[in-house]
């Protein structure tokens, strides 16, 4: 099938007593066994299984081409339980240039439980292959980044892990199936906080793990039901409405991103902007060859913090706001919101500056949210030189 037919489509199956089109919401935390040791459809208690939850995961992982898709409370319940596969003294190689609670989460939490994380340039297979030592466990590589958008190499990543025993693990948030498939790239996991774009409509939290590996995938399943960081059934049922409309959402935040893109290619008062999608981008060929679209995520330097600020609290569209992939245009500081737990002087290494604003497009009218970045980029009283 097609990508919106499946979209639409697969772990979807009309109700079969009643014929609903849509799938019922199963709000029960327990079910009836028939007798003793007989559970119904081996449905016993709904950490470990949910009718809602199991056809969001059917889905998901038919549209991330995978085998097996496993549903979390949040993205970052989701990266946390892929830690718990590992035992304290084995290493992660990390692009450096992650996402702030993922950064978070390795440096404060689970380096305290004896794991090792090396954070590199992902994007210069050289580097990893120097960080990478008899102890490396795992290679997580976040593509775009969040929020420079800069872009790795899944397939050559891919066999470089593979070379060395190490799986490799791909957060596809930003690209979603619709435009990247890092399985088909040779990835061996891949995870999304389907709060994002998956989900859609800014209404909910959660995250997803997909893989194709059974084995490993039974392990996954054991630590979900374990740890229990599992999401509530409606939360699932709000991810299976949003996914239906994943396709004709992808393409209209890509669209608008791409026309907002070029006019502030050329705005005066736009110190640097980040978007593979512009030809001058350094990846951008990169970012042809292993996705079919770019996305919807802008970065914009402004040259300081108060220039982000006026820029910021001049937009109407825009809403200034965490998060990302709503159907709304959000805008954020990642230096003070999405990336304040990284070090200043990381930041500043990275590109994080405090000018740095990032726009999150959705599907409004392009025309509008031009009108309101033109708008708002009048009121930054100072042109800074372009670089």
């Amino acid at each position: 099938m097609g990508f919106s037919t499946d979209a639409v489509h697969a772990g979807q199956d009309p109700d079969p007593r009643t014929g609903a089109v849509t799938p019922p919401l199963y709000q029960t935390s327990t079910y009836q066994q028939e007798a003793l040791g007989k559970p119904r459809l081996g449905f016993e208690y709904a950490r470990t299984q949910n009718p809602t939850r199991a056809a969001l995961e059917t889905n998901l992982a038919t549209l991330e081409g995978g085998k097996h898709a496993l549903a979390f409370a949040s993205g970052l319940a989701a990266i946390g339980t892929l830690l718990q596969l590992l035992q304290a003294g084995d290493h992660v190689v990390c692009t450096d240039n992650v996402y702030g609670g993922t950064y978070r989460l390795a440096d404060r939490v689970w380096r305290r439980f004896g794991l090792e994380f090396s954070f590199v340039d992902t994007s210069i297979p050289e580097q990893v292959e120097r960080a990478m030592h008899e102890r490396t466990r795992l290679l997580f590589v976040e593509s775009p980044t969040n929020p420079i958008l800069t872009l790795s190499d899944l397939a050559a990543l891919s066999r470089l892990a593979h070379n060395r025993g190490v799986s490799l693990v791909v957060d596809n948030t930003f690209m979603t199936p619709f435009f990247q498939r890092p399985l088909q790239l040779g990835a061996d996991i891949v995870v999304h906080s389907t709060t994002k774009y998956l989900n859609g409509h800014s209404d909910m939290v959660g995250g997803v793990v997909v893989v194709n590996d059974s084995a490993l995938a039974e392990r996954l399943r054991f630590l979900q039901n374990a740890a229990g960081a599992v999401p509530g059934p409606f939360d699932c049922w709000l991810v299976s409405r949003g996914v239906k409309t994943l396709a004709l959402r992808m393409m209209q935040h890509d669209r608008n991103a791409r026309e907002l893109a070029r006019v502030l290619a050329g705005h005066p008062k736009v110190r640097k902007i980040y978007y593979p999608g512009l030809a001058t981008h350094p990846q951008h060929e990169l970012a042809c060859r292993q996705a079919t679209g770019f996305g919807g995520i802008i970065s914009l330097d402004l040259g300081g913090r108060e220039n982000a600020r006026v820029f910021m609290e001049g937009l109407r569209v825009f809403l200034l706001a965490e998060s990302l992939g709503g159907v709304e245009s959000l805008v954020c500081h990642p230096a003070s919101m999405t990336h304040a737990s990284v070090p200043a002087a990381d930041r500043e290494r990275l590109g994080i500056s405090d000018g740095l604003v990032r726009l999150s497009v959705g599907i409004e009218d392009v025309e509008d949210l031009v009108r309101d970045v033109e708008q708002a980029l009048e009121r930054v009283p100072t042109t800074t030189a372009r670089r």
